[in-house]
């Protein structure tokens, strides 16, 4: 699963570093600036927060968590006898209950507390209370009007952050539960607001997700199948359309960086996706198709690096692609073809100059070097004449 989720917003770096510094005296201003606003007859809008403490943008375990994965409970299950709840995918795992180390006689499901873990959900970041007339307000002992922010595209960022939890813990259904609502979300959203670039691109990264939690289910016919509607929901993205795509960019750059950062990504989502459904399909013996989908990740990658030959990540990317496809050919016996493809992939990492801090790009261009070097010294024998 991608680390980078769809729905972070983006922030400059001054604000991000001014932030601790200024967060108490912000919450205090806060505060006067809604009671002055109440005072003075105008509207106040006040920022919702979570009352279980659940927040998209921090890290903080609540009352309706699994402490085994960190994530919303799934298939809430009770410890026998000592009632501590986990999920059910969690504590299936265990024979001592990890909170208190007692013997775990059985397991029983915990129905009411699912029930209400899902109204949570169902009800997260939903909060927008509609402005009442202010002549009602006013005969009603003056009170002015409050308006509750609606954060409902936070939900999103919510249920993604709670499904990467899971997913990496190896509750892959839980991680595709939630999931399945933040694409049911965001569908709903192009229904009303016809197709965004932010929307498509959110669409695509969630389905990809979706397709990662059916590869690990064993499930490879789904997750063609999301990886595939994901492809087609990234390639509606415009290139050029880096305003709004730099809305949910990484935290720590200046915003031109942001926005090309932010493309970099969708970029490199749309040639995995790609990827995977061609892995799929080399799997299943399917060369031809694997071909094909390896193919067009490859030119989506070539096309980046036009656009941006200074990206060593997107180097990287191309050479992988080069391999994939050059393993192909060579299966399909178009030797002189696959010795083509990986000497050029070769040449472009022997021609990649990192920086010394740029470690784990130095170590993965070293290891593709390796396995390419490797494939070229295996050359099939009928090649020789």
């Amino acid at each position: 699963m991608t680390p980078v989720c769809p729905f972070v917003k983006a922030a400059r770096p001054d604000e991000a570093s001014l932030k601790n510094n200024g967060e108490s005296q912000t919450k205090h201003q806060s505060g006067q600036e809604v009671k002055a606003k109440q005072e003075s007859g105008e509207s106040a809008t006040i920022s919702p927060k979570c009352p279980f403490g659940y927040d998209s943008e921090t890290f903080k375990l609540g009352p309706f968590s699994c402490m085994i994965c960190q994530a919303l409970l799934y298939e809430s299950s009770k410890c026998v006898p000592c009632s501590h709840v986990y999920c059910k995918a969690c504590i299936s795992r265990f024979k001592d209950c990890p909170l208190c180390g007692a013997d775990i006689e059985k397991i029983e499901p915990d129905t009411n507390l699912q029930n209400v873990v899902d109204q949570f959900i169902e009800g997260h970041a939903r909060i927008k209370r509609s402005q009442v007339d202010k002549d009602q307000q006013e005969a009603v002992g003056e009170k002015k009007t409050v308006i509750y922010e609606d954060v409902s595209l936070e939900r999103g960022a919510f249920l993604v952050q709670q499904a990467m939890r899971a997913f990496r813990a190896q509750n892959v259904e839980s991680a595709k539960s939630r999931l399945s609502v933040c694409a049911e979300d965001i569908r709903e959203q192009l229904e009303r607001m016809g197709t965004t670039s932010e929307l498509c691109s959110q669409l695509g990264a969630v389905l990809g997700m979706l397709g990662d939690c059916c590869r690990a289910l064993g499930d490879a016919s789904s997750a063609i199948t999301y990886f595939e509607e994901s492809v087609n929901f990234l390639k509606k993205v415009p290139p050029d359309d880096l305003e709004v795509i730099a809305n949910h960019a990484l935290l720590w750059y200046t915003i031109p960086r942001l926005m090309l950062l932010e493309l970099l990504q969708i970029i490199h989502t749309l040639s995995v996706s790609l990827n995977k459904v061609g892995d799929l399909k080399y799997y299943d013996e399917d060369l031809q198709g694997a071909r094909s989908y390896y193919f067009q990740s490859l030119n989506v990658r070539r096309d980046a690096i036009k656009s941006h030959p200074s990206s060593p990540s997107q180097i990287l990317d191309v050479a992988v692609s080069l391999a994939k496809v050059a393993d192909v050919d060579r299966n399909l016996g178009n030797e002189d073809v696959a010795v083509d493809e990986f000497q050029e992939a070769i040449k472009l990492l022997d021609r990649l100059t990192l920086k010394p801090e740029e470690v784990c790009l130095e170590q993965r261009r070293l290891s593709v070097l390796e396995f390419l070097k490797n494939q070229l010294s295996e050359k099939q024998p009928d090649s020789n004449p």
